[in-house]
């Protein structure tokens, strides 16, 4: 963990609830601090498995309410994402507390049509494996073949057992196609990469966005693993404390959830102890526009920029 806190110290140094945001479609708020599941694997060591029912009991019973979005795939995991943490909420408790959030997607390699059956099926699974009645989102995974997948997504949404609906992708090529999706389908939420060395969202996606009224999920928060070692061990700067980040993890975080095009990020953690610490990226003060332009300086100028 950055900076060697531990987590009853990085407890200490936060204080109040994740902040929260509203879904623009439906008003619904949720924490701008979630969880991404698609380390959860059937493939998982049983001392793994215990790690990440950790990290989850972690997200839904954090100490100030703010654990509440988990987000899964159909495919994550060989079906382990949604099944564990389907069986773990029930179990410990906390399934009613969970935003659940999850993804579809049968169209073919290559492109193509997907099969509606098999979209039905697979969704239909995700109820099973999750164990609720009601999913409260469901997103077409990786673009695929929207018109087939979004139309049966919202056959769901209009039958009152998925909440809300979406489509994502994490690659920069797929963007003009989301862009389209965009402006065609009646959709709540993207989901899409963004990350202080990974900003490309911000030149379209995200105005279109705000304009279209559509929330915005934000996967790979920590530029999947570039950000670390570009970081390296260098000490976090004093003045991130302005704005109440005591880890990098906080400062990456934080920089993401300023944007008010983001709704919320969901980093994936197989660690209980960097839970707490992502938690804390949604807590107190988010940076003012100084701020994000020290951050900018800061990290544009760290080696592998």
């Amino acid at each position: 963990m950055a900076l060697g806190l531990r987590p009853r110290r990085l407890l200490a140094l936060q204080s109040g609830p994740v902040l929260t945001r509203a879904i623009p479609s439906t008003g619904v708020e949720i924490p701008i601090i979630g969880l991404g599941g698609r380390w959860i694997s059937t493939n998982s060591t049983a001392e793994e498995l215990a790690d990440h029912r950790a990290v989850l009991h972690a997200l839904a019973k954090d100490a100030e309410g703010a654990g509440r979005v988990f987000d899964s795939a159909a495919g994550y995991g060989g079906g382990g994402s949604e099944t564990f943490a389907g069986e773990w909420a029930r179990e410990d408790g906390f399934a009613e507390d969970i935003f659940w959030a999850t993804k579809v997607n049968v169209a073919p390699r290559g492109g193509g049509a997907a099969d509606p059956e098999a979209v039905r099926a697979q969704i239909d699974r995700s109820f099973e494996r999750l164990g609720v009645p009601v999913i409260d989102l469901n997103q077409v995974h990786n673009m695929g073949d929207p018109a087939t997948q979004l139309g049966i997504l919202q056959e769901y949404k209009e039958a009152g057992s998925i909440r809300h609906i979406g489509i994502t992708t994490t690659s920069e090529r797929q963007y003009d196609a989301l862009a389209e999706v965009m402006h065609e389908y009646p959709i709540d939420f993207i989901g899409i990469d963004y990350a202080i060395d990974n900003r490309v969202a911000e030149e379209v996606i995200f105005p279109l966005a705000q304009d279209r009224g559509i929330a915005v999920m934000v996967y790979l928060p920590f530029g999947r693993s570039r950000m670390w070692g570009r970081i390296g061990d260098r000490p976090l700067p004093d003045w991130a404390a302005e704005f109440d980040a005591h880890t990098w993890a906080q400062f990456m975080l934080k920089f993401v959830v300023a944007h008010p095009a983001v709704t919320v990020a969901v980093p994936g953690t197989s660690d209980p102890e960097h839970m707490v610490d992502n938690l804390g990226g949604g807590r107190g003060a988010l940076p003012t526009e100084d701020h994000i332009r020290r951050m900018l300086e800061l990290v544009d100028g760290l080696p592998g920029g």
